[in-house]
């Protein structure tokens, strides 16, 4: 394994155990009870502020804030992507997001050179050889040579050398 292939699954594990980190700490709530707003405030530290899914930590300010739900990404104005963090202290959004497009890359690559790897064998055991079909062909041409040669013709171009 190369030092970019090795580089590439490190990636990819970082991504993996973020995701996981990620997914495992979502907690599904059935309650109806609702939270109070300012609950994410009263928060101090990182870590405190992560554990509740629906806090969001802000390493420029120090503070914890209620997630933007209305948002996929929390805006600039709440926090900076590279100071923002949810789930885990040490992944800000923008490592999340690039490794995530990284991942969804190398899996969108992966599929299309399967496909077309796929698709070239099917054609390759479909169809005729054409090496093999050129092959016969000049095979035959040799022949058909030969068998001039052979057999004299007094109305070859080069029988007349031929008697001389």
């Amino acid at each position: 394994m190369n030092k970019t292939e090795r580089g590439i699954m490190s990636s990819l594990l970082v991504v993996v155990a973020v995701t996981y980190v990620l997914v495992s700490r979502a907690e599904c709530h059935t309650s109806t009870t609702p939270t109070p707003l300012n609950s994410c405030k009263a928060f101090s530290t990182c870590d405190s502020c992560i554990q509740n899914p629906k806090c969001l930590w802000c390493m420029t300010n120090d503070t914890c804030t209620d997630y933007p739900v209305s948002y996929i990404l929390p805006p600039p104005a709440v926090c900076k992507l590279s100071q923002a963090r949810w789930g885990v202290c040490w992944v800000n959004f923008e490592a999340l997001i690039i490794a995530m497009a990284v991942l969804g890359g190398t899996i969108i690559i992966s599929i299309a050179v399967c496909c077309c790897c796929c698709c070239c064998c099917k054609k390759r055991q479909s169809g005729p050889d054409r090496d093999e079909e050129r092959f016969v062909r000049r095979r035959e041409e040799i022949r058909h040579y030969r068998t001039l040669c052979l057999v004299p013709d007094s109305d070859h171009p080069y029988s007349k050398f031929e008697n001389e």
